[in-house]
C-alpha cells in the first residue's frame, strides 16, 4: 500500500502551507481558516517539533504533527493519511521520536470512532489511558460540528512489544445503548469489559445529532467509570467493541 510513497519532515514554508490546506481538506473547513495554519506549524517545527509528510509523486496523501514533551515523550497533535498510509505516517513519527531518545508517544482521538479506536489500540498497541470530558470546546469544522468534543488519550510505548488487547468477549449485558442493543458486557471475574460504539459516528451525527449525542453521553459514563475503577482501553473489535482490561492485569 505504501509503494511509491515517500515520508519525510518538512520545513519550508510552501511545503507547511500545503499541509496547511490538506488538513482543511480532511477536517472540511474554508482552506482560509485551517484547523492548523502554516503559521502555527512553522513555529512548532521551530521549536523542535516534527511536521511529516508523506508524497505519492507531486501529490500529498498524508501528514502528522507531533512535539517534544517531557521525560523523554513526545506528543502527536495530529496525523491524518489516505487509507492504507495511516501506518506508515506513523512509523514515520516514531523513527522521529526514537531519534531523540524518546520512550513514549501521545495523543488523543474521538472514542465514538470505531476504525481510529482499532488503528491506535489494535494495530499500533497503544494503550488508552485517559478519558477527556468536551477535550475542544465547541468545534465548527465539517467533521464535529454540532458534537461534544471529548477525547480519549493514547499512550504508545515506542520500540516495545504491543500491549495486549484482552479478549473480545461477550459477557452479560450490563447495560442498554441509545439503540437499545447492548452497550455494555461484562465478564463475571470482573478482569475485563466491553463497550459498543456506533457503526459511523460521522454519519450518525450529520443524520441524527441527538441520537449522535446520547451516544457520546452514554459511552462517556461508561469510560470515566471504569477509568476510575482502573480499567485501561486495550482493544477494539472489528464489530465495534471496545475492550477495557484492569490497569494491573494489563502489560
Amino acid at each position: 500500500m505504501t509503494a511509491g510513497v515517500t515520508i519525510r519532515t518538512v520545513h519550508d514554508v510552501a511545503s507547511l502551507a500545503a499541509v496547511a490546506d490538506y488538513f482543511s481538506d480532511v477536517w472540511r473547513t474554508s482552506r482560509s481558516a485551517p484547523p492548523y495554519p502554516a503559521e502555527v506549524l512553522h513555529s512548532l517545527v521551530h521549536a523542535g517539533g516534527a511536521v511529516h509528510a508523506a508524497h505519492d509523486g507531486r501529490r500529498l496523501v498524508g501528514a502528522s504533527v507531533a512535539v517534544l514533551g517531557p521525560e523523554r515523550s513526545t506528543y502527536s497533535l495530529v496525523a491524518a493519511a489516505e487509507r492504507g498510509l495511516g501506518h506508515a505516517v506513523k512509523l514515520a513519527q516514531r523513527d522521529w521520536a526514537l531519534a531523540l531518545g524518546a520512550r513514549s508517544m501521545r495523543w488523543t482521538f474521538d472514542p465514538l470512532v470505531g476504525r481510529n479506536a482499532r488503528f491506535n489500540l489494535v494495530k499500533l498497541g497503544a494503550v488508552g489511558t485517559e478519558y477527556l470530558v468536551d477535550f475542544y470546546g465547541p468545534m465548527t469544522d465539517g467533521v464535529n460540528d454540532g458534537d461534544e468534543s471529548d477525547r480519549l488519550t493514547v499512550t504508545w510505548r515506542l520500540g516495545a512489544p504491543p500491549a495486549p488487547s484482552g479478549p473480545e468477549g461477550h459477557g452479560p449485558v450490563a447495560r442498554l445503548a441509545p439503540d437499545g442493543g447492548p452497550l455494555v458486557r461484562r465478564d463475571l471475574a470482573d478482569r475485563y469489559l466491553w463497550c459498543r460504539v456506533p457503526d459511523d459516528i460521522v454519519e450518525l451525527r450529520a443524520a441524527d445529532p441527538e441520537q449522535a449525542l446520547r451516544w457520546r453521553h452514554a459511552v462517556r459514563e461508561v469510560f470515566l467509570t471504569a477509568c476510575a475503577d482502573g480499567f485501561r482501553a486495550t482493544g477494539m473489535s472489528r464489530d465495534g467493541w471496545y475492550t477495557l482490561t484492569r490497569a494491573e492485569k494489563a502489560a
